[in-house]
């Protein structure tokens, strides 16, 4: 974690096994999650991603080790959760499993209701919502009718109308088609402005290159790698022992680098200079 960050969200040495299970998922993770950045998570499948965000939004107890909200250890009383979740929201990899109501306007407004709020004061919020997701000509659309990229932009107003300081999406843009996953970016971009944490899981190695400002690397349930995209993908043979590799924009460098060496290394200096441009101008800064 950068050393001027305080953490929003931390696991410490926490573990998580399901019944029927011989191993643990989550096995003794320690993870800090820093305020007010753009976080990614990879891993293989099955390395405990969906687990940990299960684990964060409460709906997950650990059997062993914390889970801290701004320093202080999760409540499981319903009370406690109920505020738990208004400040970590959290959105599944397929919408259909977070979607309840039969149009938009309803699904949106059906976590404001949860809470109490007065109906006046529901009717504003879910106006807000619709205003800022781009969702006024759905708004009164069945669900069933969306298009999955229009279906994963309602989820994410369903949890960002309760305005959490922390944001968790698991798989944001599987299955989406390079049109919606740019608009999903561009969400993403204006979600993070207001001075929303995201944690971010995806096995789109290119996307979390482009997009993060710090990265978490799990295996088999633990903390294997962290840092700024640039250390970590140059780390290139304990991510491949990972298999999970180096996004492409590196990967073209790096064979870029081999032919300058190979053919004129009196040019590396400006190959070097070059590469730090065209890899900055690759990311999402």
């Amino acid at each position: 974690m950068p050393n001027s960050q305080c953490p929003i969200l931390e696991f410490d040495r926490t573990s998580y096994q399901y019944p029927c299970n011989l191993g643990s998922t989550i096995q003794g993770l320690s993870l800090k999650v820093p305020a007010g950045k753009r976080c990614g998570l990879i891993g293989q499948n099955g390395c405990g991603k969906t687990t940990l965000f299960l684990l964060a939004n409460g709906l997950y107890q650990p059997q062993a080790g914390t889970v801290r909200w701004e320093g202080e250890p999760f409540r499981y009383d319903r009370k406690s959760l109920t505020k738990l979740r208004q400040q970590i929201g959290l959105v599944f990899q397929n919408p259909e499993h977070q979607l309840v109501a039969s149009t938009v306007e309803e699904d949106i407004s059906y976590g404001l209701y949860n809470l109490g709020l007065a109906e006046p004061e529901v009717a504003r919020m879910v106006q807000e919502a619709i205003g800022q997701f781009d969702l006024a000509e759905l708004a009164n659309q069945p669900i069933h009718n969306l298009s999955l990229g229009q279906k994963k932009r309602v989820s994410i107003a369903d949890v960002m109308v309760l305005k959490p300081k922390l944001l968790l999406l698991d798989e944001p843009t599987a299955y989406l088609d390079p049109r919606h996953t740019r608009k999903l970016i561009g969400l993403l971009q204006q979600i993070h402005a207001t001075g929303t944490t995201i944690l971010l899981a995806s096995h789109d190695l290119d996307f979390i290159y482009r997009w993060a400002d710090w990265i978490f690397v799990m295996d088999r349930g633990q903390l294997a790698l962290e840092g700024t995209p640039e250390t970590v993908f140059a780390q290139r043979e304990v991510l491949e022992k990972l298999q999970l590799g180096v996004p492409l924009a590196i990967e073209l460098m790096e064979q870029m680098r081999a032919i300058v060496e190979r053919d004129d290394h009196s040019k590396m200096h400006t190959f070097e200079k070059w590469q730090q441009q065209i890899l900055r101008a690759q990311r999402l800064l």
